[in-house]
């Protein structure tokens, strides 16, 4: 089947491609009428923003040059209701966020919330569209649902991303080069030579970055080794743009990038009561247990202290973590008219991406846990839409018909190790009464630092839609809108070992219950869910390297293989009524049901104890009512959007330490308000603002009737990264000097209120817990909060200044991002198999550079 859809990729690539030309057409001339005027393909036509009834956000190229953002992860600068966040991998970890709601997850059967498009195709993972932001078009972000014009996973909102086309008639192009403070290096550029005038053009452009880490690391003993959170990337696209004299136009693009980086360091602000207590250097791994960094919190109150650890941003891990990856792909568009008032439209797309990772798993100097090198992902998604549009009814009614099929397949292999330190780590753990090695003891010998398992997951997915979206104009100013999607989703997933070796969980269970190994001491029978047991089993049986095929344990998370489908269908719709008072004054309101496939858990202990690897397919409905108007001559811009979004089966992933699970919360929450502005008072003088206020939540009465601790820990918390407030303000003062040159100055501040940085605000209950209390319910409600959960609020402040020719010909711009050298936390966790400590992954600290821009 994908041989099939490759070889009908490139027959119909080859035929003709490009973006729809009444879009192009739309947009050179607004821009020729009116500066003001911003196109946008929100709606899949191009169309005035302030026109069309949702709540977009659209960012020309002359702003994200001007503001420093270079890619997706950079965006929440100039969109206030849009964030990030990364775990410790580049391109698998990263969660993307709008009006709070996103899917957090470094699970790869996972997908976003937020939808990524890039020149109309869909990019299924946020880690495959990391690329460099260079001569893009125009970047939109759409707030709430959009799943009846944007296809799959759209229940949050959607980035739609459109890069700079051939341009059939003239020849030209740019180059800029950057260098910065930790070594940043950066040069970027593109070429456009028409090949046959007005017919068929060639664009080829090009960007390579690379700067140092921004986070130290050092091992056990305190010594350097290396940098992490570095860049080092480079990225190539052709496209071929045509248009021939029956009025058929087209683009074919392709694309291809790789990255080689080393991310991420966590950086320890909690440490360990097993440090505190000398545990470690009971069983002789020192007095910090391979901690190295010098400042570090000692109890969960010292938040000066903790905030000195993660301004330090020192890092100590047994050794450097390689993150690589790599893809290519093509991408087609064709429009072909259907006489004078409607269009054929296909924008077709194949991916490859490939990724590979190893790192220190435990975030520590000790060598207890290890991602090892030889492992890796791959993704391959083949994606076809097909559209009629056009209007009718003397233009009236704007109608728009099409379908959509999708076809992907995810596998990953992770090989995983336990070190030479794992032993004495539980040791530690049991405060040195089972000895400096009890696994050992335990197994009658046996090495943990043996113990190997290679895991490998598999996925298959098709998805299937048609859809139409219509908008009918019934009098003057007064437009209804009504969108249907009709979605088809089929997968299949599983979990096998093709490889383990790991004699010490079989030897260990066959001591604990009564026949020990030859060599064990003998052992009572402790199958009975003590605490000694149950550590000596988990610890023993470490849920990543355990054999699949052991007996199972009730209170033990062991590996069990499975191969397994998941299907849905769901049909999504939205209603739309906006109304245009005194040109340019809009109101509107909007109903949306949006839709987000569920799946599998992708995961060596998703099957434990006969469990369900896959998770429900998580729903919302969304109410919105907005203004959008222009004042004073066009001077003034103002756009509000209130919005309340209820979702239903909410998917979460969680680790708990041992494993990751999985689960639908059955209730969650958005509410909130956006404000938007652009205040033009001089033709040199440009101010923008944003504020939005979201209350992004899981309510008291989240759980519903699910009795599970991970789900009733959350109820009555906000979202993880959900800010209730953020603001942004900037301001650009430009003007020529003399006739031969001119100068521009701009600041950009982005201010966020507190906010939650792990899964759970509280410490989850575990059975002893629950058995205690008498109730999981009154476990939660005594439940100790998680140390150091909440990120203060912080402002970060931008700044950019530059002198240029009055025709672009050349330019030097100096800047700096983060200018007070904000060091905030993007994700904080419990440190891995390190009892009580807390880890955090920090944000970029302040930047600076000088950027040279020519332009021929």
């Amino acid at each position: 089947m994908k041989t099939i859809n490759k070889l009908l990729m490139a027959a119909m690539c080859t035929t003709a491609m490009t973006t729809p030309a009444f879009a192009q057409d739309a947009v050179q001339e607004a821009e020729t009428s009116d500066d003001n005027v911003i196109i946008v393909t929100a709606t899949r036509r191009a169309e005035d923003v302030q026109d069309i009834p949702i709540a977009v956000t659209a960012v020309s190229p002359v702003q994200l040059e001007q503001q420093g953002v270079v890619n997706v992860q950079n965006i929440g600068s100039v969109s206030p209701s849009f964030s990030t966040s990364n775990a410790q991998t580049a391109s698998g970890t990263v969660v993307l966020r709008i009006r709070g709601v996103g899917t957090t997850s470094n699970n790869i059967g996972f997908e976003s919330a937020v939808g990524i498009f890039v020149d109309g195709a869909y990019q299924s993972r946020p880690g495959v569209a990391l690329g460099e932001f260079v001569d893009v078009e125009r970047v939109e972000v759409l707030r709430g649902p959009q799943g009846t014009l944007f296809g799959r996973n759209t229940s949050a909102g959607a980035l739609n991303i459109t890069n700079k086309r051939p341009d059939l008639n003239e020849f030209g192009g740019f180059v800029n080069a950057t260098y910065g403070n930790f070594d940043h290096m950066s040069i970027q550029g593109a070429i456009n030579a028409p090949l046959i005038e007005d017919t068929l053009a060639l664009r080829v452009t090009g960007a390579y970055r690379k700067r140092d880490g921004y986070v130290n690391t050092v091992d056990s003993t305190g010594a350097s080794n290396g940098e992490s959170n570095n860049t080092d990337q480079y990225l190539v696209r052709g496209q071929l743009g045509f248009e021939t004299e029956s009025g058929i136009s087209g683009r074919l693009i392709a694309d291809y990038s790789k990255s080689t980086a080393s991310c991420c360091a966590a950086v320890e602000v909690l440490r360990s009561p097993v440090e505190s207590a000398g545990f470690f250097a009971a069983v002789g791994l020192g007095a910090r247990g391979g901690m190295a960094a010098p400042v570090v919190a000692v109890n969960p109150f010292d938040t000066t202290t903790m905030q000195e650890a993660v301004d330090n941003r020192l890092a100590t891990q047994s050794f450097q973590s390689a993150n690589s990856n790599d893809q290519w792909g093509i991408t087609g568009e064709v429009e072909i008219p259907l006489g004078d008032s409607a269009d054929l439209i296909y924008i077709g797309s194949y991916r490859e991406f490939s990724a590979g990772e190893s790192y220190d798993s435990d975030f520590s100097g000790l060598d207890i846990f290890n991602v090892l090198p030889g492992g890796g992902t791959s993704i391959d998604t083949m994606t076809h839409e097909l559209r009629v549009q056009g209007d009718a009814l003397d233009g009236a009614l704007d109608w728009l018909v099409g379908g959509y099929y999708s076809d992907e397949d995810i596998n990953q292999t992770v090989n995983f190790g336990l070190g030479q330190d794992y032993d004495g780590l539980v040791g530690a753990l049991f405060g040195g009464a089972a000895g400096p090695a009890p696994l050992a003891l335990f197994s009658g010998g046996v090495d943990a630092a043996t113990v190997r398992a290679t895991n490998a997951y598999t996925q298959s997915s098709k998805s299937w839609s048609i859809f139409t979206h219509n908008t009918l104009e019934v009098t003057d100013g007064l437009k209804f809108t009504v969108g249907l999607r009709y979605s088809d989703e089929s997968k299949d997933g599983g979990f096998t070992q093709p490889s383990v070796t790991n004699a010490l969980c079989p030897a260990i269970i066959s001591n604990l219950l009564g026949a020990p190994a030859a060599g064990a001491p003998p052992a009572p029978l402790l199958s009975d869910g003590s605490a000694l047991a149950t550590g000596l089993f988990g610890t023993g049986c470490f849920a990543f390297t355990a054999p699949a095929d052991l007996p199972q344990a009730a209170f033990l998370p062991l590996p069990r293989t499975f191969n397994s489908n998941f299907s849905d269908e769901e049909l999504i719709y939205t209603g739309k009524v906006s109304y245009e008072f005194a040109s340019p004054i809009t109101v509107y309101a909007s109903f949306t049901h949006g839709y987000k496939s569920g799946g599998f858990n992708l995961d060596s202990t998703a099957a434990t104890g006969g469990a369900d690897p896959r998770f429900l397919s998580e729903e919302v409905d969304a109410y919105e009512v907005g203004f959008k108007g222009k004042f004073l001559d066009n001077a003034v811009t103002l756009n509000v959007a209130g919005f309340h979004e209820e979702f239903t089966n909410f998917q979460v992933l969680e680790f708990t330490g041992a494993q990751f699970t999985t689960f639908n919360v059955p209730l969650a929450k958005s509410t909130g308000v956006e404000i938007e502005t652009v205040i033009r008072p001089s033709d040199n003088f440009t101010i923008n603002g944003g504020l939005t206020y979201t209350n992004a939540r899981y309510p008291e009465n989240c759980a519903g009737t699910q009795t599970s601790a991970n789900v009733l820990s959350l109820c009555g918390n906000s979202l993880t990264n959900a800010p209730k407030w953020v603001g942004i303000m900037g301001a650009t003062y430009d003007r020529d000097i003399g006739t031969n040159m001119k100068f521009f100055v701009n600041t950009q501040l982005r201010m966020e209120s507190d906010r939650r940085t792990s899964t759970q605000a509280i410490v989850v209950p575990n059975a002893a817990a629950i058995t205690a209390a008498g109730s999981v319910q009154a476990a939660v409600d005594v439940a100790a909060l998680n140390p150091f959960d909440v990120q203060d609020g912080n402002i970060k402040i931008n700044m950019r200044a530059g002198i240029a020719d009055i025709d672009d010909t050349w330019g030097v711009e100096a800047w700096v991002t983060n200018l007070t050298n904000e060091i905030t936390r993007g994700v904080t966790f419990n440190t891995v198999l390190r009892s009580g400590s807390r880890s955090a992954f920090v944000q970029e600290p302040r930047m600076y550079g000088l950027t040279l821009r020519g332009k021929f």
